[in-house]
């Protein structure tokens, strides 16, 4: 088994420790610990949940966790479960309208939204950037953050479109309808 994941079954195990006690449970150095801690954090998948003072004198001591994110949760189930209750009833406008605040792009020119834009949906793990296209700019989400449940909700990329459109106001046309080319989710503003 790899050293980076014997440190995350570790951490699973324990909820949280330090690369000391990590070190000694797995019979490996700390230096070598801290390596694989330190990359497992900037993969994002473990988080210095805290610092605890040590006995005596030194510095504190880091305490690790897994992230959030690497715990799961259970909403792609929720999501699943809400729009196939909703069914046909969502009205995916008005849903992006709640997912991404529109005033704050207002009275922006058009190239000062779009870098607001990409650096929004970034936040939100859509792994956006934007290219320059003959129409106009093609915003490319690198990462659908509705994965798990967009074979079943299609709807939910007209949603992303939704808020593109509010957000830019103008047209927002998903190319190949939403379909993934080459690993990203393209759309193409069509600026008149």
């Amino acid at each position: 088994m790899l050293a980076r994941q014997k440190v995350l079954n570790h951490l699973k195990k324990t909820r949280a420790a330090s690369a000391r006690e990590i070190a000694r449970a797995l019979k490996m150095s700390a230096p070598n610990v801290r390596h694989h801690l330190s990359v497992l954090a900037s993969d994002g998948r473990v988080e210095m949940a805290e610092t605890r003072p040590r006995d005596g004198r030194g510095r504190p001591e880091k305490i690790y966790s897994l992230a959030q994110s690497a715990l799961g949760d259970n909403l792609s189930a929720l999501v699943d479960a809400l729009l196939t209750v909703a069914g046909k009833k969502v009205n995916v406008k008005a849903l992006a309208s709640h997912i991404l605040d529109v005033e704050q792009f207002s009275n922006l020119p058009v190239p000062k939204r779009l870098a607001l834009l990409i650096e929004k949906l970034s936040e939100m793990n859509y792994q956006a950037r934007w290219e320059a296209g003959p129409e106009g700019p093609w915003v490319l989400l690198g990462r659908c953050p509705y994965w798990k449940v967009i074979e079943k909700h299609p709807e939910l990329c007209k949603m992303d479109g939704a808020l593109m459109q509010r957000v830019m106001t103008r047209p927002v046309v998903a190319t190949q309808k939403g379909e993934r080319v080459h690993g990203v989710c393209p759309f193409i503003f069509q600026i008149g």
